[in-house]
């Protein structure tokens, strides 16, 4: 089963419409595929009727923004009803306050000498209220002041850079409420980006298990190799199911193209596993 469960749209963050990247999966190989554009499930219908088309098998999907001991951490929701009220009435007051931060994000940015950030990202949005830093990180590489996306993140856009604007997401618990009430299945995306010491990742583990959460990402498009080997064994000790994603975002921008990450590892067992 080449699967790939993290893919981003126009709808979000994406560069490429919810059908386009069924077609790129498609292309690479992908058999089982999820759109989980953030906070967003506006490309759900689309994305199913294409990959119907295509004879992929497909997961409705979501990324949700949570907020965690201060800082953002992303939980994908699979196979979720996409027209859930409860669901969709939650990603809304999640996404309340984006347009906000760009603004700041946009000040901060001026103040040391890079004007016009803020209405240079917008170019890139197709829904304002999602705005978001990869905007901005484009905005950065188009004016020639970050080399990459990855650059503009780690000069400017990430933690204690200089247009870096902390926001207040979902809480933990509500976020597993909504992906639970829309009868899917919840997966901490790539940990491997979360900069937590080792006793906050066991809390955050354990809270995250209490709430009723059994699956993390092992292989993505956002970990290193030697992350892949790391949060298997993350996987095995706590006793998560594994997923699988590219975390796709638009082509010469993300290193991994859909479909062609490696397997997971053959003991740890795939979350899609109960759906098919």
């Amino acid at each position: 089963m080449n699967a790939d469960l993290h893919c981003h749209s126009t709808v979000s963050d994406g560069q490429l419409a919810p059908a386009v990247v069924a077609h790129r999966a498609h292309a690479g190989g992908v058999t089982l595929w999820a759109l989980t554009d953030h906070d967003e499930l506006g490309g759900q219908h689309e994305a199913r009727d294409a990959a119907a088309g295509l004879g992929m098998q497909y997961l409705p999907g979501v990324e949700i923004s949570v907020t965690w001991a201060s800082r953002t951490v992303h939980i994908v929701g699979l196979n979720v009803d996409p027209d859930c009220a409860v669901l969709a009435e939650g990603l809304a007051r999640t996404r309340n306050g984006r347009a906000a931060r760009a603004e700041a994000m946009g000040e901060q940015l001026a103040a040391i000498g890079i004007d016009g950030a803020c209405e240079g990202a917008m170019r890139y949005v197709s829904n304002p209220d999602l705005i978001s830093r990869t905007h901005f990180a484009r905005y950065l590489v188009e004016s020639g002041r970050a080399a990459s996306t990855q650059d503009a993140f780690a000069r400017y856009l990430g933690e204690g850079k200089p247009g870096y604007v902390a926001h207040r997401w979902a809480k933990l618990s509500d976020a597993l409420a909504w992906i639970r009430a829309a009868g899917g299945e919840a997966v901490v995306a790539h940990p491997g980006r979360y900069h937590y010491s080792p006793l906050e990742f066991d809390a955050f583990f354990g809270e995250f298990i209490d709430l009723g959460g059994k699956a993390i990402e092992v292989v993505t498009g956002s970990h290193t190799p030697d992350q892949y080997v790391e949060y298997a064994n993350v996987a095995r000790r706590h006793g998560f199911e594994a997923s699988r994603g590219s975390d796709f975002h638009a082509p010469g921008v993300d290193a991994v193209e859909p479909g062609s990450l490696p397997p997971l590892p053959a003991d740890l067992k795939p979350v899609w596993e109960r759906w098919l």
